[in-house]
């Protein structure tokens, strides 16, 4: 894809799922990558394997509730490689959920504190740096849950969130250069979904059964939309909520 090459990365939710293999991605295209997660292991074999294939990347533990940590994120991205170019903030959190009236607030706090704060933190600490590199490109990841009814209302919200956050960021920063758009994914085969689906198969089975792609997505399918977006072949997708979720939503 052109424009990757020799650019530096940071993505968050990087050990594992959608987010290991946008960091994959992002190497496979010649960037630079700064692997963040709070799952140390997962973080750290996410950098084994793109060093493996002859990559560039460095691990840096991240909680993106914490605003130092973020902070820290993106100083290592400057400190390592010189700069950034291009963000992946994908770290987040989901469960099953009930119905909006049952949640106690410290669940509905936890969910919009790691899926809408957690973006606006990363954002905040990484705008200024693509100013000062003069552009770049962020992809923020959402949800079919943030286009739809889909999913329990404080995950919903969440992610309806993002998509409002990278709407006012493509219209606040769009002289800067920088380029922001929403992933969407649907229902993807990442160890969250694996979870849910030992938590509850017939559940998950039925779902996938209303897919009409007829199973579930590869977390490297929401990764190459990724990668893309970042690309200069994007270079007029901007503000959007690119939806990848083989035809969920069609139904």
């Amino acid at each position: 894809m052109n424009g990757i090459q020799d650019g530096v990365a940071v993505v968050t939710g990087g050990g594992s799922g959608i987010g290991r293999q946008s960091s994959l991605r992002f190497a496979e295209e010649g960037a630079r990558v700064v692997v963040a997660d709070v799952d140390e292991d997962g973080g750290h074999e996410t950098t084994e394997m793109i060093e493996s294939d002859g990559g560039e990347a460095t691990f840096v533990r991240t909680d993106v509730t914490d605003s130092d940590d973020v902070a820290a994120m993106v100083q290592t991205a400057l400190d390592e490689y010189g700069g950034l170019d291009f963000a992946h903030n994908n770290a987040g959190i989901a469960d099953e959920g009930t119905r909006l009236a049952e949640y106690d607030e410290a669940e509905w706090d936890q969910m919009i504190d790691v899926n809408l704060k957690g973006v606006w933190r990363c954002l905040k600490a990484e705008i200024p740096e693509m100013i000062e590199r003069g552009g770049g490109a962020v992809v923020n990841t959402s949800s079919v849950a943030g286009v739809s009814a889909n999913g329990s209302a404080h995950y919903a919200a969440s992610k309806h969130g993002v998509i409002g956050l990278t709407r006012r960021a493509t219209v606040d920063y769009a002289d800067d250069g920088i380029r922001f758009n929403a992933v969407c994914p649907g229902v993807i085969d990442t160890p969250m979904v694996q979870q849910a689906g030992e938590d509850n198969s017939e559940e998950l089975d039925r779902i996938t059964a209303g897919i009409p792609a007829g199973r579930l997505g590869d977390p490297r399918e929401i990764a190459d939309t990724v990668v893309w977006l970042c690309s200069e072949d994007a270079s007029y997708v901007m503000g959007q909520p690119i939806i990848v979720d083989g035809g969920l939503l069609a139904q």
